[in-house]
């Protein structure tokens, strides 16, 4: 019996009748042999995070964008505090930490330069509209070294299913979709704090009775409701008062920060730049980079072009622009 062997009979001996075992999963697209070491859902965790696609997102927006300061949350540092939260989570609830990480991981690698501005973009501009989390899958699946990663079903479900009114197929996926929320409600707060966007005397004491004054404590209180609420249990949930509480702190954030506040005064500028990329390549696909024309051969020519766009940095994005569209001084 090799590591692997042993660390699936573990998972099967000590973990919660309702986890997703490893040896179980319904598979990958494309059967591979098995590790020796590892897991079929420790692997798909390591391709997350030794992907460039994964690199990237330190260099895309959370909120802010364009942020002077060294402090304010990126794509990378939310998905990191997303997968923190998440392992908590499933570790008191003696489920899957690997497929919960892995998840975690790859839950926004599709999302693009300018966070939801340039998503939203995408969608409005688009012919087939556009959604990160789609695209997030389209990136395990086909993008990434333009083959992609061939994950197993599992951990594609969860990055599928990780927003909206979706429904993951494991508990696993259900406590990242929550992390997820936890994990963007309690730093945007702390960003928007720090960046004057809001102070804490404006968050009306009724939420924060119920969830904690801090920071440290509304995260504490979110995550041991879930599990309180969940232990033992074959799904996972908040509690209805705690539930409430961070749906209406969360349409405070929309209503205050995500919404029209400074947060977003450059917003129309991402928008124009992100529109004229997109115009611009969808009417000179010839300069699109090799890797992409060769999926001119595969893919109708928007969603080859939209592949593109949402694989950018923001500050890839604009010295782009700025190259396209911007005079150079003559020498």
């Amino acid at each position: 019996m090799n590591i692997r062997e042993n660390y699936e009979k573990l998972e099967k001996e000590i973990l919660s009748p309702y986890a997703t075992l490893s040896f179980e999963s319904k598979g990958r697209v494309i059967p591979e042999d098995k590790c020796d070491i590892r897991t079929d859902f420790q692997r798909d965790r390591d391709r997350i995070i030794h992907s460039k696609s994964f690199r990237r997102l330190k260099h895309k927006t959370q909120v802010f964008i364009a942020p002077e300061g060294d402090h304010y949350r990126t794509r990378l540092t939310h998905t990191l505090e997303v997968s923190q939260i998440a392992r908590t989570i499933a570790r008191a609830l003696r489920l899957n930490e690997d497929l919960t990480e892995a998840i975690a991981l790859g839950h926004d690698l599709g999302h693009t330069p300018f966070g939801h501005t340039g998503e939203n973009v995408l969608n409005e501009i688009c012919s087939k509209g556009f959604e990160h989390n789609e695209q997030s899958l389209r990136v395990v699946d086909v993008l990434e070294n333009n083959k992609g990663m061939n994950l197993t079903y599992e951990v594609r479900d969860g990055i599928l299913n990780h927003c909206g009114e979706n429904t993951c197929c494991t508990l696993e996926g259900g406590i990242v979709k929550y992390a997820d929320r936890i994990a963007y409600i309690n730093h945007d707060i702390d960003d928007a704090i720090r960046g004057n966007i809001i102070s804490n005397s404006d968050i009306p004491s009724e939420f924060l009775n119920i969830l904690g004054h801090t920071h440290s404590k509304r995260i504490n209180t979110m995550i041991t409701d879930i599990i309180n609420f969940s232990i033992g249990k074959d799904f996972i949930l908040m509690s209805p008062e705690i539930q409430s509480a961070t749906d209406k702190i969360r349409q405070f954030m929309f209503d205050k920060v995500y919404i029209g506040s400074r947060a977003k005064s450059d917003e129309n500028k991402a928008r124009y730049v992100v529109t004229m990329l997109f115009e611009h390549f969808n009417k000179n696909t010839g300069e699109l980079p090799e890797e992409f024309k060769q999926r001119l051969q595969l893919d109708d020519k928007e969603c080859v072009v939209c592949d593109y766009i949402a694989g950018m940095t923001d500050i890839y994005a604009v010295n782009l622009f700025n190259k396209l569209f911007i005079p150079s001084p003559w020498r």
